[in-house]
């Protein structure tokens, strides 16, 4: 199973976040959104805030889960297993 983030601060989450989501969804088995907490950033919304959202938007979408992190994406991928990053261009 191929497992890929979608790391972001989501503030807010975007029709464009949902969109990329969706594409990747074609791609990958499971997508993990990564919602960082990004204080040096002022987020208008909570990291638990976003979290919530988040979950709220793609709850019905079995391939997608979300989590909450802070520290290094890179750390974030190893404790997930996850090999694929996804980006937007």
């Amino acid at each position: 199973m191929t497992i890929a983030v979608y790391p972001g601060t989501f503030d807010p989450l975007t029709r464009g976040h949902q969109d990329i989501v969706r594409r990747a969804c074609d791609l990958f088995e499971k997508i993990i959104l990564g919602v960082a907490e990004s204080p040096n950033k002022n987020p208008f919304f909570t990291l638990e805030e976003r979290v919530l959202i988040a979950e709220e938007v793609f709850g019905k979408n079995q391939q997608v889960t979300v989590h909450g992190f802070t520290g290094l994406l890179r750390d974030f991928l190893y404790e997930h297993k996850a090999k694929v990053i996804i980006r937007r261009l």
